[in-house]
């Protein structure tokens, strides 16, 4: 079609010129004949021959150019498409379909309200959970898989009247998703969420791959939050535990226990409290190894967390509980001779720290506030391997120490690989175990004391001294004489105007 379309057009565009070639010769004839047949004349041109071969070389091109074109062919229809089957309905959401979360109020009965006691159906559904269900093998030591299975609290208030006790020997399960609340005849000594039940099987774990989150746990002043006997590799995230009148958590034995994003505190503030003299109890209680705190609020109780397990991590952590001034503690270390505990990134707020004989102990990129400072205990006389370093105290300019000493047992006798250095100090008494100092003076005796500065009495291990003397006329003989109650003596055998610079190190010998 394109090709005869184009045909087309050049013959037409070829028939316009000669139409208006013929009115040129028509015009010419008109002019140069008259009208008189010019054909009897033999030198003339003949121009009546000449329109009849124009006129039949157009009509042959029309002829050529204008043949119809064959007609198309017709179009089939496609089939007509066979009409879809209906959609069948989906089929209906059942228990069955989920079997391992159990839903303590839809499916149990349990009062999301909070108004009558829960206790009895929260049970059935952790008896249907843990001991009907069939686990799917063990992990370490016959602990059974659980599979993830879920207690599932909906987004609840749940009343309960005793501790929800978790069946021992049992892995990969979570508890989530709403509020216990201890009754007013709930158990002083008992726990909201109970793991404390032994094995049957002697092993050395009760419990395994444990997840407690998004929960709120009110002990209504009877009792504490959680506790996690022999627990390995645990996760209580997200929860806010409060009116505890023992341990917010209390983890003992076991390890790994990761404590993270969460909030504790016995009474529901957020500083400046006139209770604040009374508080109580212990948020957090660490009573095994290899466990860490981290990104974790204490606002309010005694002592914010004790630790009396060694190789812990506390990192990221806000104390403002009860305030040092009142009796309280934030962190308190109590394993004399192997505390093994990193403590980094945190903010003592009125609220310091206290170790007993710290062995193997590092305080390092904290912010202390409000006259807050590290107390280390003496018990067996021991100190070893601690690092305070590299943090930042803040006080009232009451000269208060940033580190003092507590050696009611005793001193401390044994101290090596001691360094407190390099701690940013505003309105406190800085103390460390590394000094320096210069002196001038015109005689033979030099004393430079470092014991506004040191942090341990009579104890140098390392000095160095340059004595430069103005003398033009001698060279005198000088010698460290004495260093006994951290005074550094320097003698020289003849009167000189001399200076003297000491540095001095506590801690270890470089």
């Amino acid at each position: 079609m394109e090709s005869i379309t184009r045909k087309t057009l050049l013959a037409f565009s070829l028939l316009f010129a000669l139409l208006a070639t013929n009115s040129f010769i028509n015009i010419i004839h008109h002019v140069h004949g008259h009208g008189e047949d010019s054909s009897s004349s033999g030198g003339h041109y003949n121009i009546n021959d000449q329109m009849r071969k124009i006129q039949a070389f157009k009509t042959s091109l029309l002829q050529r150019n204008t043949v119809p074109a064959p007609a198309p062919a017709p179009l089939i229809a496609a089939p007509a498409p066979a009409p879809a089957a209906p959609l069948a309905p989906p089929p209906p959401i059942t228990a069955s379909m989920n079997p391992h979360v159990y839903k303590v109020s839809s499916s149990y009965g349990a009062d999301p309200t909070g108004k009558t006691d829960s206790t009895e159906a929260i049970e059935r559904a952790i008896t249907d959970a843990f001991i009907k269900l069939n686990g799917n093998g063990f992990l370490i030591n016959g602990i059974v898989n659980l599979g993830g299975v879920e207690i599932y609290l909906e987004g609840g208030y749940y009343l309960i009247s005793r501790p929800l006790k978790l069946p021992a020997a049992r892995a990969n399960f979570m508890i989530h998703g709403g509020t216990l609340i201890a009754s007013n005849n709930f158990p002083m000594d008992g726990y909201l969420l109970d793991l404390s039940e032994n094995t049957k099987n002697g092993g050395s774990y009760n419990f395994e791959f444990v997840t407690l989150r998004n929960l709120l746990l009110d002990s209504n002043y009877r009792g504490g939050g959680i506790l996690l006997v022999n627990a390995l590799r645990t996760s209580i995230d997200n929860c806010y535990i409060t009116h505890f009148v023992t341990n917010g958590i209390f983890v003992q034995g076991g390890h790994e226990t990761y404590i993270r994003t969460s909030f504790l505190g016995q009474h529901i503030t957020a500083g400046g409290d006139s209770r604040e003299r009374n508080f109580s109890g212990t948020a957090i209680n660490l009573a095994g190894n290899d466990n860490a705190v981290t990104d974790v609020v204490i606002f309010s109780a005694a002592i914010g967390i004790l630790v009396s397990g060694a190789a812990n991590i506390i990192s990221g952590v806000h104390c403002y509980n009860k305030a040092t001034s009142f009796g309280g503690t934030g962190i308190y270390l109590k394993l004399p001779g192997l505390t093994q505990t990193r403590i980094v990134n945190s903010y003592l707020d009125y609220t310091g720290i206290v170790a007993e004989d710290p062995v193997q102990l590092e305080i390092s990129s904290c912010f202390f506030l409000g006259d807050a400072y590290v107390l280390l205990k003496s018990i067996n006389g021991v100190i070893n391997g601690v690092n305070i370093v590299d943090n930042m105290f803040s006080g009232t300019n009451k000269g208060i120490e940033i580190v003092q000493l507590d050696q009611n047992n005793g001193p401390f006798k044994e101290i090596d690989q001691v360094v407190i250095h390099q701690n940013n100090v505003n309105g406190m008494k800085l103390k460390s175990t590394v000094a320096r100092g210069t002196i001038q003076g015109n005689g033979t005796f030099w004393t430079l004391d470092f014991n506004p500065i040191l942090v341990f009495p009579n104890f140098i291990k390392f000095v160095q001294y340059t004595f430069s003397s103005n003398s033009a006329t001698s060279f005198p003989n000088h010698v460290l004489r004495n260093v006994s109650n951290n005074k550094v003596l320097i003698e020289s055998d003849v009167p000189v105007q001399a200076s003297v610079f000491a540095s001095v190190d506590q801690g270890k010998v470089i």
